[in-house]
């Protein structure tokens, strides 16, 4: 890549490499890297304040399970907003069922946002409405 970085999109990927119950014993979490794809679209926040989207895959599911979730946001703080989204599912869905609090196993399978590939974006507006449609990650 021998072009210049001028005004373009932010993207973040992360691959985590180890179990989800490796995250859960080392940091205390299963959701170590929704944790830490927010920081890592925090800190690239100035990329892109036209909109913000974040999808995650799981691994190794059965067939006929959810496997991929995505949210976008064209909010005023759309990092913020989508995360408060995230957040709020997980809680939800944590509270709702109790017995997922310890099992990693039951986490990665019923709750969303909770994988092994995590991309986020931060979209700044070059081309498009500044709507959520034009927000990335699309589904095809």
């Amino acid at each position: 890549m021998s072009d210049a970085l001028k005004h373009e999109c932010g993207i973040a990927l992360i691959r985590l490499l180890k179990p989800l119950e490796y995250y859960k014993e080392k940091y205390g979490s299963a959701f170590y890297g929704v944790n830490k794809m927010y920081l890592m679209m925090e800190k690239q926040h100035n990329r892109g304040q036209d909109g913000a989207g974040f999808a995650s895959i799981k691994l190794d599911t059965k067939p006929g399970e959810r496997y991929i979730s995505r949210v976008r946001s064209n909010a005023q703080q759309p990092i913020q907003d989508i995360f408060a989204q995230i957040n709020a599912r997980i809680n939800d869905e944590l509270t709702k069922n109790p017995e997922y609090q310890d099992d990693v196993d039951l986490q990665k399978r019923k709750i969303p946002y909770v994988g092994e590939v995590l991309l986020g974006h931060v979209r700044y507006g070059t081309y498009g409405k500044n709507s959520v449609e034009s927000v990335h990650p699309f589904l095809r």
